[in-house]
């Protein structure tokens, strides 16, 4: 596996632009050909000082073409726009520099109207997890990301916090009743619940989602994997809230955190591939490839994320129906906030798509949910509608590290210690979400107190997860 360890800054070295024949080397990098790393940096040399050379060659035809053909390819691509970097950064100082890097890049998109990174930003694909991009009359399919729609939904019951510690066994049995985790996991036919979702007449009117329809019903009211949760809390308010009609006081709550699974994923990997056929950028913002709402292409990626955005809100609405008939009590209230998303808002007085990757709305009093991580505080929050941030605020804390690096680092007693000294009861998961593995959600918080105030402080008690650690499909 040694010539895998051959990555962008290493071609860079020998002399490769950042375009597309960089991608074109890489992506042939990513299948060894028997090459040592040696050789193949040998051979990406070559290719490099006389590409005419290697046309016939079967393994390094595609870079050979690539870069005899990089003048005509970049030809023909959108230009972006020139030294456009003005938009506002909450916690700067704890944003690493690829996100700001992919922020740069999408604020020079010609359709770029505003950006703003939010404090819990890291790197992703296409726009930065964090990111707020505002355009004119475009959709970005990774701009919303692959998980469409993933929200958080909290379910505050009329129960005592002490019910937690004197029944854990009942609650930790009723979330394991109703909760189904993991990539590609779902319901058996016999198992399956119906919603009004499944009914809604685009399953009918574009093929490619009618394919998807078994997929939705086998998944809905299950949760992902990766960072996704259901889990019971304490939640306590400081005093009393008027707009929720919650009187101070610390009650039981259900806390959930998940998207649109597989069908999400289908719909966002299907128009982003649709994207950049048709939107041809740079290099470095391929990623970034967006659709005219005015294009049929457009209109239907359009209908498809609202169609997922309503899908992953029904997945909650099952998990948190199901639980609240187990534990057979009044729900006080409920809230719910999204991210992975584009809505139509108006900023500047003018109609934008705002474009929320991994990003709470927090428009003038709009209720949001900032979680921590499996052993440390979330908040209930109020937008205060902060225009420079884009009515927007973190969707959680953040990771501070990769998945992978949290595996390789991270002690298991470490992360046993921290829950038991908390009373937290853990099921599922692996090192990948430890705690560790995210930014303080303290200090997240303190950077973005012009964009939300803090109206509950929820504190998990019982927390699910997916049982192998595996990502969000």
């Amino acid at each position: 596996m040694e010539n895998k360890r051959i990555n962008g800054n290493d071609l860079i070295a020998l002399g490769y632009k950042e375009n597309f024949a960089l991608g074109a080397a890489l992506k042939i990098n990513s299948k060894r050909h028997g090459l040592k790393k040696e050789e193949m940096l040998q051979k990406f040399k070559e290719v490099l000082e006389n590409p005419e050379s290697f046309l016939e060659d079967k393994v390094f035809r595609p870079l050979a073409e690539s870069l005899i053909n990089t003048e005509k390819i970049e030809s023909s691509l959108v230009r972006l726009k020139e030294g456009v970097d003005d938009y506002a950064v909450y916690g700067v100082e704890n944003i690493e520099l690829g996100a700001k890097q992919q922020m740069n890049t999408a604020m020079k998109l010609p359709v770029t109207v505003a950006g703003a990174l939010m404090p819990d930003a890291h790197q992703g694909y296409g726009l930065p997890i964090g990111g707020v991009l505002a355009t004119n009359n475009a959709v970005i399919p990774y701009g919303v990301g692959v998980d469409i729609g993933c929200r958080m939904a909290l379910s505050i019951f009329d129960l005592p916090a002490s019910s937690l510690e004197t029944q854990k066994d009942f609650f930790q049995e009723v979330i394991m009743k109703n909760s189904r985790f993991g990539a590609g996991n779902g319901f058996l036919k016999h198992e399956r619940q119906d919603h009004a979702v499944l009914d809604n007449k685009l399953f009918e009117e574009i093929p490619f989602i009618k394919d998807l329809k078994d997929k939705a019903w086998t998944q809905l009211g299950s949760s992902g994997g990766g960072n996704h949760f259901v889990e019971f809390g304490t939640l306590e308010f400081a005093e009393d809230d008027k707009a929720l009609g919650i009187a101070k006081g610390t009650y039981v709550a259900l806390l959930t955190h998940s998207g649109s699974r597989g069908l999400g994923a289908m719909i966002a990997n299907h128009y982003t591939k649709l994207a950049k056929e048709i939107c041809k950028l740079p290099y470095q913002a391929q990623n970034l490839a967006y659709l005219d709402l005015n294009s049929d292409e457009g209109l239907e990626y359009w209908l498809a994320m609202n169609l997922a955005g309503d899908y992953a809100s029904a997945c909650h609405e099952v998990i948190h129906e199901k639980v609240k008939n187990s534990l057979g009590v009044e729900r006080l209230a409920k809230v719910e906030n999204h991210h992975n998303f584009a809505w139509k808002e108006e900023l500047n007085g003018e109609e934008v798509i705002v474009h929320r990757k991994g990003a709470t709305p927090a428009g003038k009093d709009v209720m949001g949910i900032i979680p921590g991580s499996m052993a440390t505080p979330g908040f209930l929050v109020r937008g205060k509608g902060e225009e420079a941030s884009i009515n927007s605020a973190s969707h959680g804390a953040g990771r501070l590290m990769s998945r992978t690096q949290a595996i390789k680092t991270l002690a298991q007693s470490e992360l046993d210690k921290m829950l038991s000294d908390q009373g937290i009861t853990l099921i599922g998961a692996s090192m990948d979400e430890a705690p560790m593995a995210y930014k303080n959600i303290h200090e997240v918080m303190e950077a973005q107190v012009d964009l939300v105030d803090i109206v509950a402080t929820f504190s998990p008690k019982i927390v699910r997860m997916a049982d192998d650690g595996s990502r969000e499909d």
